[in-house]
């Protein structure tokens, strides 16, 4: 075979590795491309966003009829771990959002993940108590004042508590409609459907923020824990 056959051999064989390379990637798919970007999605107010500006947006964000999507559910005030299961019904909670409330106290929101496959009530008491476990340790590893906060919050925790603040659920558009409309509930915000949980960055509406999302007092005493 002279020099110029083989070349245009080579050539044809690189053509035809080329095009079985195309095939195989279209057929069984090419190299996974980056996962979802932790946190760059944002559900709850803006900071310093009025309670007004916030909540006219939120209809809009809603998914179409049939679509299922996570979504923060934001409460009047602060629920027991069983009044949170009643009100979200048969919705799937991916995320219970804790917090204690102290008057004029900054307590911390505890964000826990529940168990998947478990009925609400058993597993929002579960969270409750994995809760009140980080409470405790920060009160260990913290000093002064925010150690006497989470000593208070420990405290609080070992019972069935009022600190449920807000929920992150899956469910379709009639089930967020339902939720939306349902007694103790202050918003409902629907992320993008296909959003998946790990992209989310929760940041739910207080109870005591009434005009705008903005930083709550934090100069009243702290309870003693017994």
């Amino acid at each position: 075979m002279t020099r110029n056959r083989r070349l245009a051999a080579y050539a044809v064989c690189g053509v035809i590795l080329v095009l079985v390379a195309l095939y195989a990637s279209r057929q069984y798919g090419g190299p996974a491309g980056p996962g979802p970007s932790p946190g760059s999605v944002r559900l709850g107010p803006d900071p310093g966003e009025t309670v007004a500006d916030y909540r006219a947006r939120l209809p809009a964000e809603l998914p179409p009829p049939g679509a299922s999507t996570p979504a923060l559910v934001q409460l009047d005030a602060e629920v027991t771990p069983a009044d949170a299961a009643a009100l979200v019904g048969d919705a799937r909670v991916l995320t219970a959002v804790f917090r204690v409330p102290i008057p004029r106290v900054q307590t911390a929101l505890r964000f826990q993940t529940v168990d998947a496959g478990v009925p609400n009530p058993a597993a929002l008491d579960t969270a409750r108590q994995r809760a009140g476990i980080a409470a405790g340790a920060d009160a260990v590893r913290l000093g002064g004042r925010p150690a006497a906060v989470a000593s208070a919050e420990d405290a609080a925790y070992r019972g069935p508590c009022a600190c449920v603040v807000a929920l992150l659920v899956q469910t379709d558009r009639a089930g967020l409609d339902a939720l939306a409309a349902a007694g103790g509930v202050r918003a409902v915000q629907a992320a993008p459907v296909g959003t998946t949980p790990v992209e989310l960055a929760l940041a739910p509406l207080l109870p005591e923020q009434r005009e705008s999302a903005v930083p709550l007092p934090d100069d009243g005493p702290v309870p003693a824990a017994p």
